[in-house]
């Protein structure tokens, strides 16, 4: 009798569990068939990228002497250190996993998050997944669907990464494991989106949480490797960049570090399905607040200012610190190179023909000025939020015309950008203790870059608003190029491509007006252009 009552137990509990992922697969089919075009471009520009690293390290570093000194350099500059990890082995396949490693597995991460924050929280924010749950959809199956497809990104990604590198180093071995702990990494930072997409009420707070996440764990990695020349930190412990990069491909391999991937990845799918089941759909674990009683927001762009108060104040602290970590390695930076000429050719590269110090200056002030991009395409693309979610619909249907209400945005998103790279700019004068006034002239200097990126995300949110999500790409591979370039020394026709490549490099290099002037006025007229097609457009379209 009691083994009969433990089976009908095992029995119904596993029926309940197969009817709350009833309509997976249908929902999986649906989310690959709408990133149909997105997940390829991440997944092909990602694994091409590391495919095609170990040619670009041949042809700059073509004996074992060269792979030596490069390596060398690494283990000497704790400001390298920082910006790419320490290198493990002075092979081929083990620059190529230095330089480009971890670069690709911080975007595996981005293009991750993005999946499971679209096809979850995002689902419920626009009212698509109410409708949906009305049919045969179990309540857990649109996470296990978001995983599922980032699962399949992924493991693209690694076969991509692992075929190419496999073929082309000859170390069938170190290729695997590179490719595993970028696959890895990229699940992991899906578990974080998946929690964070049950904590918050809407998908930009999500992908927010999420993205602090992902920084903090840069930020983290970046210090454990400034302070050591193996990774073995406590900071690089704590950070799961730090694990990725502890995996060592090409050198001692771990695989129990990646075992420390995976199972935190699992442990964070398991946890977000958990709570995913403790609430109903449309709700939360962090409740949006309500609004004042009184209501101050008597404008369009108050209620802006409102929505996007907190993503300003949240990149501006972020932008202070990394400048301040920054902004303390420059006055070592000589000290640690000593004479090596290949990394001062690199940070020259980066920073302008000027003295080493300076040129690192310039080089981070040239990174602030490529992320300080992300946040931009972040705020305008909020339009393009609010009018899915359809909450512009009501503030539309007042008063306030469309260009007045798109206006109240941009003017926080091309604004809060000058206020993201001054807050960067601070951090590193004042980590570097001097020079205030000229590194924060040479932060506003990137601000017509930054805004020529924020542009195009007008221009397509106004004419095709189904694309304006391309706007990320375009923003990934402009810092795609800008990291990679310089220790690649592409080729110029191909940096120019970025707008950030016509810049002048201050502090310490000539100021040219000419680049600065037409680049603002490129993004004067993207803008323009945007807002031109914004207003001949239905709203909802």
């Amino acid at each position: 009798m009691s083994t009969l009552t433990a089976t009908s137990a095992a029995a119904s509990a596993g029926g309940q569990a197969g009817r709350q992922l009833a309509g997976t697969g249908t929902l999986l089919r649906l989310a690959l068939r709408r990133d149909r075009l997105m997940m390829p471009v991440w997944v092909l520009v990602l694994g091409l990228t590391m495919s095609s690293g170990a040619g670009t390290v041949e042809g700059l570093y073509g004996t074992a002497a060269q792979r030596a000194e490069v390596a060398g350099s690494m283990a000497a500059s704790g400001s390298l250190r920082a910006l790419y990890g320490p290198v493990f082995d002075p092979s081929v396949g083990g620059l190529v996993a230095w330089r480009l490693g971890g670069f690709v597995a911080l975007m595996a991460g981005a293009m991750s998050l993005v999946v499971v924050v679209r096809h979850t929280r995002e689902e419920e924010e626009t009212g698509r997944q109410e409708m949906l749950s009305a049919a045969m959809v179990g309540r857990r199956a649109p996470l296990a669907a978001a995983l599922l497809a980032a699962l399949i990104a992924n493991a693209a990604l690694v076969l991509i990464t692992v075929g190419g590198l496999a073929s082309s180093t000859g170390d069938a071995r170190g290729a695997l494991a590179l490719g595993l702990a970028i696959g890895a990494t990229g699940m992991f930072f899906a578990g974080v989106a998946a929690v964070t997409a049950q904590l918050s009420e809407s998908a930009r707070l999500a992908k927010g949480l999420a993205v602090a996440v992902l920084g903090a764990s840069f930020v983290l990695r970046a210090a454990g490797d400034a302070a050591t020349t193996d990774a073995s930190s406590v900071l690089n412990w704590i950070s799961p960049l730090g694990w990725t990069e502890n995996v060592r491909p090409y050198g001692d391999e771990r695989w129990w570090v990646l075992a420390l991937l995976v199972a935190g990845a699992v442990a964070l799918a398991l946890g977000a399905q958990s709570l995913a089941g403790r609430r109903d759909v449309g709700m939360s674990f962090l409740p949006a607040r309500p609004g004042p009683a009184d209501g101050r927001l008597s404008s369009a762009y108050g209620l802006a200012w409102r929505l996007q108060r907190g993503s300003v104040a949240a990149w501006a602290c972020g932008f202070l610190l990394c400048g301040l970590l920054f902004g303390g390695m420059t006055e070592g930076v000589t000290d640690l190179v000593g004479g090596n000429a290949q990394t001062a050719e690199i940070f020259q590269r980066m920073g302008g023909k000027q003295e080493l110090s300076e040129a690192f200056l310039a080089a981070m002030v040239g990174m602030l000025g490529m992320v300080a991009a992300l946040y931009v395409v972040s705020s305008v693309l909020r339009l393009h939020g609010e009018e899915t979610s359809q909450r512009a619909e009501p503030v539309l249907a007042g008063a306030v015309g469309r260009l007045r209400w798109a206006a109240g945005h941009l003017l926080i998103a091309f604004g809060g950008a000058v206020v993201v790279l001054l807050a960067g700019g601070l951090g590193l004068a004042l980590g570097h203790g001097q020079d205030v006034g000229a590194v924060l002239g040479a932060c506003l200097v990137q601000v017509p870059a930054v805004w020529v990126l924020g542009g195009l995300a007008v221009l397509l949110y106004g004419f095709l608003p189904q694309a304006a999500p391309a706007a990320w790409g375009l923003t990934g591979l402009c810092l795609a190029v800008g990291w990679i370039g310089p220790v690649l020394d592409l080729p110029s026709t191909l940096m120019n491509l970025s707008p950030f490549g016509h810049l002048p490099k201050l502090p310490g290099g000539e100021l040219g007006w000419t680049p600065v002037l037409v680049l603002g006025a490129l993004a004067v007229g993207l803008v323009g252009a945007g807002l031109a097609g914004l207003r001949r457009r239905d709203v909802g379209s």
